[in-house]
């Protein structure tokens, strides 16, 4: 039976050379740190097992409970995580479809691409950053935590031996920069990636461009995913109106999530059939950069959703604090060493410094553990008797 569907894959494989553009990414073209060639998967393809890791892995499970924009806000039609994940890997897939080029590379980076988002969004983010900068670890970047749970924290250390083509994807992911065009680096290898790594932590600015076509369609279905859903739970919290929108951005891209989506994937599509590189026309990128404009000073920087901030940053300090020193103490009773560093691989141990593990452990925690969290360790708990 192994055998039978071996022959499986390699007819998919064939049947990508006549099907998928000249500029799509083979699924034979996989790189890996670790060779399994001769490792049998059977019938799946080598993205479509990156796609099965990623979906089977403990991070993926994560997204259930992690802000996208709105947090401490009980509404069961808001945007999470783990729908703008999903929702990046419908968008993207579609334009790949269109552009044929390799949707399980595409699914594979869609689905990874927030793994290392801490809990409470980007704001969870800044105060973890802050705390590494002040602890001589160097800056936290999301993009660069998701390839580190996938590479060296997965499997209790052992990681997922992942492809380069996915790692590259996830880390080149940056959906907060606005452009017109994007067009893919080229060739790169294992090196390359470490060093771009250290690129972006010496430099959080730095932009870094992924190496295949399918990498830079999730970028852009990035931003495509989550600009108009944003405007639909900013609305739905009455933070805005449906009028609030400029009118010039309504006028090229409508004035709904669904109008949005679809004006921006046909100008998208339209405008990069059979092209090396992805391009919006220069009427959507001008009104898409000023609806970005509008969303961060409306919506993400809007008085109203920052109220208890302040509450959450000090609780970032204190978790911070308590479980680094629970690591120079040695305090094998704090969760820190139970749910977290229980079996994990010595080389993990060895080559992480305490407050490396301690971001490792935050950055990987759901908005919910971390508030029970902060229960647990930092709210005294009434006794009926001492005894």
């Amino acid at each position: 039976m192994e055998e039978e569907l071996l022959q499986l894959r390699q007819i998919l494989d064939q049947e990508e050379q006549g099907r998928l553009s000249p500029f799509a990414c083979p699924s034979i073209k996989a790189l890996r740190r670790k060779d399994e060639s001769k490792v049998s998967f059977g019938h799946r393809q080598y993205f479509s097992l990156d796609v099965d890791r990623i979906l089977h892995s403990l991070s993926y499970s994560r997204y259930i409970d992690k802000t996208q924009v709105f947090y401490l806000i009980r509404n069961d039609h808001i945007t999470h995580r783990v729908l703008h994940v999903q929702l990046v890997s419908k968008i993207s897939r579609t334009i790949g479809r269109l552009l044929r080029l390799n949707e399980d590379l595409i699914e594979a980076i869609a689905l990874g691409h927030d793994i290392g988002h801490s809990p409470f969004g980007h704001d969870g983010e800044r105060f973890l950053s802050r705390l590494c900068m002040e602890h001589g670890i160097g800056p936290f970047l999301h993009n660069i935590q998701g390839v580190r749970f996938l590479e060296r924290i997965e499997k209790k250390g052992k990681g997922l031996n992942l492809s380069l083509q996915v790692l590259d994807g996830i880390l080149c992911h940056d959906g907060e920069l606005h452009q017109q065009s994007l067009t893919p680096f080229g060739r790169k290898t294992f090196e390359d990636l470490d060093r771009e790594i250290v690129q972006k932590m010496e430099d959080p600015n730095k932009e870094l461009r992924p190496m295949t076509l399918e990498g830079c369609v999730v970028r852009l279905a990035d931003t495509i995913s989550y600009i108009g859903r944003d405007i639909e739970d900013a609305i739905r919290l009455r933070l805005i109106r449906r009028e609030d929108i400029p009118k010039d951005c309504k006028s090229v891209l409508g004035d709904t999530n669904g109008k949005i989506v679809y004006r921006l994937v046909s100008d998208l599509v339209f405008h990069s059939l059979n092209k090396p590189f992805l391009m919006f026309s220069e009427e959507v990128a001008e009104a898409l950069g000023k609806l970005k404009e509008f969303n961060q000073e409306a919506i993400y920087q809007n008085k109203l959703i920052k109220t208890q901030t302040h509450k959450i940053e000090l609780m970032f300090s204190l978790l911070f604090e308590k479980y680094l020193s629970d690591l120079e103490n040695g305090d094998e009773g704090s969760d820190i060493f139970s749910s977290f560093l229980d079996g994990m691989s010595e080389r993990y141990i060895s080559e992480t410094p305490p407050p490396a593990i301690v971001r490792d452990f935050i950055a990987g925690m759901t908005d919910e553990y971390f508030l029970a969290q902060c229960q647990k360790n930092l709210i005294p708990e009434v006794k009926h008797q001492l005894f």
